[in-house]
């Protein structure tokens, strides 16, 4: 038997808010709507073949996919592979000053921030409608479409959910990643540079005007594209661990999959925005310094800096790391994968301490945190 039965019971009503009729519209990526018509809510009894805690896990699932789906839009509309500035405004430049940004740290990269916004599409319409064809009503979020997003040239004028111009990015996933120490044994980790109330996209056309002061937006948004994805990374691997369908696990396994192939691309992003020739660069008293700089400063730079491994851009991938029990030998794993540094409840506060939710009212922090709630309460029955 499942412990959270009750409890999801007890909540179903506080959070009808959330669990309405039809699906997310609008925006460059948006999901069409009617994916569900008027299915009945499950919780606190079986749907189908799913259990109540898997429909939880899997609801909050949809609530993640459909927070970044919203962000991943916003950016792909400014720095992904959009017409960027149009010819009769410059017959000589095909890409807008942010997109240039953002190749500087991959040529590749808008289309890199394309692919990401679809693939978090497809796991939001994916999530929406498998939880449908069990006959579970699906998660929707349209009320709170109601956030000024930016106004530069190529952003759409329409709500959103999540707010990008004033992100506290925390950037100690990155210092994480390069220990042998794991959160889920109590670790902590320093930022590896501290961005705070700063814009990860061009708020109005003014931004396009210094190239340095662009070249910080890109920059603070490759990080914040690196926390996003370790976030979801962690998340799936979490809460993976408690569903009892072996087809909702083969669903949490597939697109964490995902995330995680996402995670590494935008490791090694992040890390050219603090390496030569982008770095050092500075605007407005924000400044992403060239990490292979030498920490003696008569000593050269060069490709591998063994003085300062906690922060070497060139090891993209996990350092072998404790996990499981620290008197086994370390391997190389996602981590955090416990409930206390990486589930649904840990997900929700870390997004909203990052102001990403800046602007949106009590009632969504209440929905969101119950399903959260929720979704951390399962246990696996077998």
């Amino acid at each position: 038997m499942e412990k959270t039965d009750a409890r999801i019971m007890n909540r179903a009503v506080s959070r009808r808010s959330l669990l309405k009729t039809g699906a997310m519209a609008g925006g460059a990526v948006a999901i069409g709507a009617g994916l569900m018509s008027s299915a009945p809510s499950a919780f606190g009894q079986s749907s189908g073949s799913l259990s109540a805690g898997d429909i939880a896990i899997l609801q909050f699932l949809l609530v993640a996919e459909l927070v970044e789906t919203d962000l991943w839009a916003q950016y792909a509309e400014l720095g992904g592979l959009t017409s960027g500035i149009p010819i009769e405004v410059n017959p000589n430049q095909t890409l807008n000053p942010y997109q240039t940004a953002l190749s500087n740290l991959d040529q590749d990269g808008p289309q890199y921030i394309t692919s990401n916004a679809l693939d978090e599409l497809s796991h939001a319409n994916f999530i929406s409608a498998y939880l449908q064809s069990k006959g579970v009503e699906p998660v929707n979020l349209d009320e709170f479409r109601t956030l000024q997003g930016s106004t530069a040239f190529g952003a759409q004028n329409i709500g959103r959910l999540t707010n990008l111009m004033k992100l506290n990015v925390d950037t100690s996933w990155y210092t994480r990643y390069r220990s042998a120490k794991n959160p889920d044994f109590g670790a902590t980790f320093p930022q590896a540079v501290k961005i705070t109330n700063r814009p990860a996209i061009p708020r109005t056309d003014a931004d396009f005007g210094d190239t340095n002061h662009i070249q910080v937006i890109a920059n603070t948004a490759a990080f914040h594209f690196g926390a996003i994805e370790q976030g979801g990374t962690s998340l799936y691997g979490t809460l993976a661990q408690k569903v009892s369908s072996p087809e909702v696990l083969h669903i949490l396994l597939g697109i964490g999959g995902d995330e995680t192939v996402h995670f590494l691309e935008w490791t090694d992003f992040a890390g050219n925005g603090v390496s030569a020739p982008i770095a050092p660069v500075s605007s407005g008293g924000l400044t992403f310094p060239n990490f292979f700089a030498p920490i003696n400063p008569k000593q050269p730079p060069s490709d591998f800096n063994p003085n300062n491994p906690a922060i070497q851009p060139s090891l993209i991938f996990p350092v072998p790391c404790e996990f499981i029990s620290a008197s086994l030998p370390h391997a190389s794993v996602i981590r955090p994968l416990t409930d206390n540094a990486s589930g649904a409840v840990a997900a929700v506060t870390g997004l909203a301490a990052s102001n990403l939710f800046l602007g949106q009212p009590p009632a969504f922090f209440t929905a969101a945190t119950q399903l959260a709630e929720a979704a951390d309460a399962v246990v696996r029955s077998c």
